[in-house]
């Protein structure tokens, strides 16, 4: 059952003087992130001393903070009874092994089927994460895109979670299939990504609005047009590996936006005996493979790891049948 709204009120504490107003309602309130209490702020919600202040607002000792925190909203969209395969799970965060083909999040196109849906029902208990009854999804995959994924149960896991990712702390590793050998066996392409200047769907090195993206990566296996590569980002900007690789010169396959024409074809040239594995190919052969975080609660390391999904293990496996694996 949805949480009734609530009221809170504290007084402010000389370890708290100096703290922005939305920061110092994020720490003494539960389950009620920053950008949550910076909303309820705005909206009039979140006074002090009686008044209304900006987000903003630095305390001092002694000053009143009172506010009312809403009933969570209830979600648009409905649980439903999806299969999860879940890496790991306790009380504060579920990490899960997404499927190729699945949504994360619920969206006019994709209103149900979704990853959020199944959690849903997975954890019918969850409490409202920032006003909403959804379960705390602090990084998306693309639809794609295969492998780990963590989502937080609770307001404090979320926060907790969602500040590792802003501050780079959390490790994202990728396993991507892409056309080509590189000349080395490893490098970084250091190169801001935004919005494509003509095509708004797509992303971009050349952008009028540019945001740092930096992506290690070295070669794990070569083949003969192809190669396997370990990707390590340090920054999430939206397709950031698909991009990147595409910048390189060696776009991931499969990949039905950032692959350039005819890539496909002088592949199935160079190796005929690859043309039918190829034509299978229905979306990027990008896989989410390890994710290391600090526990929200124990200050534990965690790194989960998912295995190489069927379609491109499968695909591997024909590379690997062409020639000797190279190192």
């Amino acid at each position: 059952m949805p949480s009734p709204p609530y009221g809170f009120r504290f007084t402010v504490a000389a370890a708290r003087s100096g703290f922005r107003l939305d920061a110092a309602v994020a720490a003494e309130v539960e389950s009620c992130s920053r950008s949550f209490a910076a909303t309820l702020i705005r909206r009039g919600l979140i006074t002090v001393n009686g008044l209304g202040k900006k987000p903003g607002y630095v305390l001092r000792a002694g000053e009143m903070v009172s506010g009312t925190i809403p009933q969570p909203e209830a979600p648009d969209f409905r649980p439903e009874k999806i299969p999860l395969n879940i890496l790991y799970e306790d009380s504060e965060l579920v990490v899960i092994d997404k499927p190729p083909g699945m949504v994360v999040h619920p969206s006019p196109g994709h209103i149900g089927g979704t990853l959020v849906n199944a959690l849903m029902h997975h954890c019918p208990d969850l409490s409202g994460i920032s006003g909403s009854l959804r379960p705390g999804i602090v990084h998306r995959l693309d639809k794609d895109t295969s492998g780990v994924l963590v989502a937080a149960k609770n307001g404090m896991a979320m926060q907790h979670l969602a500040a590792q990712f802003k501050s780079r702390q959390v490790r994202k590793r990728y396993l991507a299939l892409v056309y080509g050998v590189p000349e080395s066996d490893l490098g970084t392409v250091d190169l801001a990504i935004g919005r494509h200047p003509v095509d708004r769907k797509k992303m971009s090195v050349t952008t009028r609005a540019p945001r740092s993206a930096l992506t290690h990566w070295k070669v794990r296996e070569s083949f003969v047009g192809a190669s396997l590569l370990e990707v390590d980002i340090r920054t999430g900007r939206t397709h950031q590996i698909r991009v990147h690789c595409h910048a390189m010169g060696h776009p991931v396959i499969g990949d039905p936006v950032y692959c350039r024409r005819g890539e496909k074809k002088r592949l199935a040239s160079a190796a005929p005996r690859m043309a039918q594995g190829l034509r299978d190919v229905t979306r990027q052969m990008l896989h989410a493979w390890k994710l290391s975080f600090l526990h929200p609660k124990t200050g534990k390391p965690l790194t989960l790891e998912a295995p190489i999904p069927a379609d491109m293990g499968a695909l591997i496996s024909k590379f690997r049948e062409l020639a000797p694996v190279q190192s």
